[in-house]
C-alpha cells in the first residue's frame, strides 16, 4: 500500500510532459532543416559529401520513383544496403514516399533476410548490385541503386506530398523472438518524432556536431544516429564498410573525421575504455580524440569499473550518457548522466524517463511499488510501438491498457525487465523475468537459438545459456546428440551461421550425454558444466588459403 506522499512522489518522477511537433513526420523535420541550412554538410562517407540541399533533392527523386511503383502510406519497403552515401538517403526517400522502412542488414544469413521480407510483405526492395543475390528469392520488385543515382535523375526534385500522417508506420525493426523466428516491431512517425526531439535536447545536438554512424542498419540505434543529427543541422559521418573495429583503428578514424558524438553499444564502450586505459600509461588522456564531446552508451548494463576508468581519462571534458530502451519503444525511454561523479550509486542507474514517457514499476497485480522495491518495468507514452507485425496475440499480451491514464486508448508495454526506483527517482535495472539476454548490445531470445539448434538432425536436445566472464556475456550451447549421429562443434556452428545473425551464434558447443535436470524435471541451467578449451570453435577452425601468399 502506497502512502499519499509516495503516490505524489511517483507522479512527480513521471512528470515528463514536453512540447514537440505532434502534427509532423520525421522527413518533414529534415525538409525544414534543408531549407534552413541548404549548403551545410549533411552526410560524409570516405571522400564523398552531400549537402542538405543535395540530400533533400536525391531523396525527393527516389521518393517520386517509388510512388510510381505503388509505394505509399502503410506500405513497406525493404532496404538492404551496405554502408554508403546511398544508405541514409534511401531511408529518407522511403519516408518521403510515405512508406515504412524495413532495414535489412546484408550480413544476416540469406534465409533470415528472406523470412523478414516475407513476413513484412514488402512491395519493393532497394539494394545494391553486389547484394542482388541476397534478396532475389522473394516475390517483390528488387531495385539496385547505383552510386551515380542515374536511374532517378529524371524524376522531380520537389518534395512529394504522399498524405502520410504522424500515426502512419515509419519503421519495422526486427528483433529476436522466443518462438524461433525474429519478430517485427511497428514504429510510427509520432513516436519517432518525439524521440528525435527529446534526443536532440538530451544530447545537446547542434549544427556543429558530427555524429558517427556506427550501428547496424537493422538496429533502432541507427535511427538515433541519423535523424536527430539531421534535424539539428549536424553532419552524419558514415563509417566505411571495410574499416576496422579494432579500438586503436576506430579511435584514429574518430580523430581523422573530427567526430563529436558517439552512440556505442555498452560492450564496445567497455573495450574502448580498456584500450584507452592501456594507452594512458604513456599519455594521460589515453589518446581520447579531442574532437569528442559526448559518448552515449546503451544495450546492456555498464560496468562501474569501466565508468571509473572513463572518468579518470575524460573527466568532465566529454559527457557520458547511459540510455535504456526496448525495441518496442521508439529507441530509448530513459537516460542517466552522472553530474556528481563522487555520488554515482553502487549500481549504475538507467536514469529518468525522457520527454512524454512514463515508467511504471509494478507488482504482479499491476499495482505501483514504492521506491526501493523491485518489480516489472512498464513503459507508457508517446514512444510506444504500434505492436508486433502479424502477431496480434503477442501484441495483446505485451501491449496492455494503461490503468493509470485518463485516456481510455492509452497503452503500456510490459518489458519483462525488473527494476526499482532509487531514493532520488533514478531507476535501477535489476534483471529479467525470463531468459532473454543482451549480447554486445543485441537483444537475444535464447529460445530462438535453441529452436534452430534443435532442428539440426544430430541434436536430440539443446539448451543455450549466457555465461559471464569478466563482465561480458558469452553464449554457450549444450547439445545431447541424437543416437544415430554425434555432430562436432564446427558442424553445429556452420549450421547456425546459415540461419542466425553472427551475434546469436554461440562461441562454444558442449556435448552432453544428458541434460542436468532440476527435481521437477526442468533443464537445470544453473548447473551446466563450464565449457573446456576444446569446446570453443574459433581456435581450432581451419581456414583455407585464399591465394599463394
Amino acid at each position: 500500500m502506497l502512502t499519499a506522499a509516495e503516490k505524489q512522489q511517483l507522479a512527480e518522477w513521471n512528470s515528463t510532459e514536453a512540447e514537440f511537433p505532434r502534427d509532423l513526420c520525421i522527413h518533414e523535420l529534415v525538409e525544414a532543416q534543408a531549407v534552413r541550412t541548404p549548403n551545410a554538410v549533411a552526410i560524409e562517407h570516405s571522400d564523398q559529401q552531400l549537402s542538405y540541399r543535395e540530400l533533400d533533392r536525391r531523396a525527393n527523386q527516389l521518393a517520386h520513383f517509388l510512388e510510381k511503383r505503388g509505394v505509399g502510406p502503410e506500405s513497406k519497403v525493404g532496404i538492404c544496403l551496405r554502408r554508403s552515401l546511398e544508405l541514409p538517403v534511401t531511408l529518407l526517400a522511403v519516408l518521403k514516399a510515405g512508406a515504412a522502412c524495413v532495414p535489412l542488414d546484408p550480413a544476416y544469413p540469406k534465409e533470415r533476410l528472406a523470412y523478414m521480407l516475407e513476413d513484412a510483405q514488402t512491395a519493393v526492395v532497394l539494394t545494391q548490385p553486389g547484394l542482388l543475390a541476397e534478396v532475389t528469392d522473394f516475390d517483390a520488385e528488387v531495385i539496385a541503386l547505383d552510386a551515380s543515382w542515374s536511374a532517378f535523375a529524371g524524376e522531380s526534385a520537389q518534395a512529394l506530398r504522399s498524405g502520410v500522417k504522424p500515426g502512419n508506420l515509419a519503421y519495422v525493426i526486427f528483433t529476436s523472438g522466443s518462438t524461433g523466428k525474429p519478430r517485427g516491431v511497428l514504429l510510427n512517425h509520432y513516436g519517432l518524432v518525439n524521440h528525435n526531439c527529446a534526443a536532440l535536447k538530451l544530447f545537446g545536438l547542434s549544427a556543429s556536431d558530427r555524429m558517427a554512424q556506427f550501428a547496424s542498419i537493422s538496429s533502432d540505434i541507427a535511427i538515433e544516429e541519423i535523424f536527430p543529427t539531421w534535424i539539428s543541422g549536424g553532419a552524419l559521418v558514415i563509417r566505411e564498410e571495410e574499416s576496422s573495429l579494432a579500438i586503436a583503428d576506430f579511435l584514429s578514424w574518430v580523430s581523422q573525421r573530427r567526430v563529436t558524438v558517439l552512440d556505442l553499444p555498452t560492450a564496445y564502450w567497455h573495450e574502448f575504455v580498456a584500450e584507452l586505459s592501456q594507452v594512458a600509461a604513456s599519455d594521460p588522456t589515453g589518446g581520447l580524440p579531442d574532437s569528442l564531446r559526448i559518448v552515449i552508451v546503451g544495450g546492456e548494463t555498464a560496468s562501474l569499473t569501466a565508468l571509473a576508468a572513463w572518468h579518470k581519462l575524460a573527466g568532465s571534458r566529454v559527457r557520458w550518457v547511459n540510455t535504456y530502451g526496448p525495441t518496442e519503444t521508439s529507441v530509448i525511454v530513459t537516460a542517466f548522466e552522472p553530474k556528481q561523479w563522487e555520488e554515482v550509486p553502487a549500481t549504475l542507474p538507467i536514469g529518468h524517463p525522457i520527454a512524454n514517457t512514463k515508467i511504471y514499476i509494478l507488482d504482479e497485480q499491476l499495482q505501483p511499488l514504492p521506491g526501493g522495491i523491485a518489480g516489472e518495468l512498464y513503459v507508457s507514452g508517446a514512444g510506444l510501438a504500434r505492436g508486433y507485425l502479424n502477431r496480434p496475440e503477442i501484441t495483446a499480451e505485451k501491449f496492455i491498457k494503461d490503468p493509470f491514464s485518463s485516456d481510455p486508448a492509452a497503452r503500456m508495454y510490459k518489458t519483462g525487465d525488473r527494476a526499482r526506483y532509487l531514493v532520488n527517482g533514478e531507476i535501477e535495472f535489476v534483471g529479467r523475468t525470463d531468459d532473454q539476454v543482451k549480447i554486445r548490445g543485441y537483444r537475444v531470445e535464447l529460445k530462438e537459438i535453441e529452436s534452430v539448434l534443435g532442428s539440426h538432425p544430430g541434436a536430440r536436445e539443446a539448451a543455450v545459456i549466457a555465461r559471464e566472464e569478466k563482465g561480458e556475456k558469452t553464449l554457450v550451447a549444450y547439445v545431447v546428440p541424437a543416437r544415430e549421429k554425434s555432430p562436432i562443434a564446427s558442424e553445429l556452428k556452420t549450421y547456425l551461421k546459415q540461419k542466425l545473425p553472427h551475434y546469436m551464434v554461440p562461441s562454444a558447443f558442449v556435448l552432453l550425454e544428458a541434460m542436468p535436470k532440476t527435481p521437477n524435471g526442468k533443464v537445470d541451467r544453473r548447473n551446466m558444466p563450464a565449457p573446456r578449451p576444446g569446446d570453443f570453435t574459433e581456435p581450432n577452425e581451419y581456414v583455407a588459403p585464399k591465394d599463394e601468399l
